[in-house]
């Protein structure tokens, strides 16, 4: 068999350029699409391609980048060697060594060169989602220091709320005393 695979970091996102470039090697009703965070594995459509879809030997896995797996370097690594484990062909389209078909007992030399490959852009992959996180963390910190109110609007009270408070206060005590035995 064989499927594809799509991520995006956030359900905003728009998964349209992968799935259009996916279609040209897998139907499209084999291509699993996620709408989150690439942080881990833990996804429910990717776990579901490697459970209970069930990629099994000789499949054929497609992606169009490495960092749709994770951007994480050792996730990106322990995913890399479950495919190899089960003797699935992971094709990754922005990596055109991925894509090539070598004669038999050949298999070695592809192999060496997207093992080299791969480690360069799992690191490149991990380095983006740290650089995402600082960016993050330096906006936050600039918003912060410019008196911006982060997270959820602030709730506006009426000006008679402690009145309202004392009084629910006070009618749910005499409720109390009327339901006494």
């Amino acid at each position: 068999m064989v499927y594809g695979y799509a991520r995006v970091s956030s359900t905003e996102q728009n998964l349209d350029r992968q799935i259009l470039a996916l279609r040209e090697y897998v139907p499209e009703g084999n291509i699993v699409v996620d709408k989150a965070s690439g942080k881990d594995t833990e996804r429910e459509g990717y776990r579901a391609l490697k459970g209970r879809l069930g990629l099994r030997e000789g499949d054929t896995l497609y992606v169009t980048s490495l960092d749709r797996l994770s951007r994480n370097k050792e996730d990106i690594k322990k995913e890399l060697q479950w495919f190899k484990e089960r003797k699935i062909r992971l094709k990754i389209l922005d990596l055109p060594t991925s894509l090539v078909e070598v004669p038999e007992g050949q298999q070695w030399i592809l192999e060496m060169i997207q093992n080299v490959l791969i480690e360069v852009l799992s690191s490149i992959a991990e380095q983006e989602r740290l650089t995402i996180k600082k960016r993050q963390r330096e906006g936050i910190e600039a918003a912060k220091k410019l008196g911006k109110h982060l997270g959820r609007p602030r709730l506006k009270v009426p000006d008679n709320f402690n009145e309202v408070i004392c009084r629910g206060k006070k009618e749910r005590s005499q409720q109390k005393k009327r339901w006494k035995y």
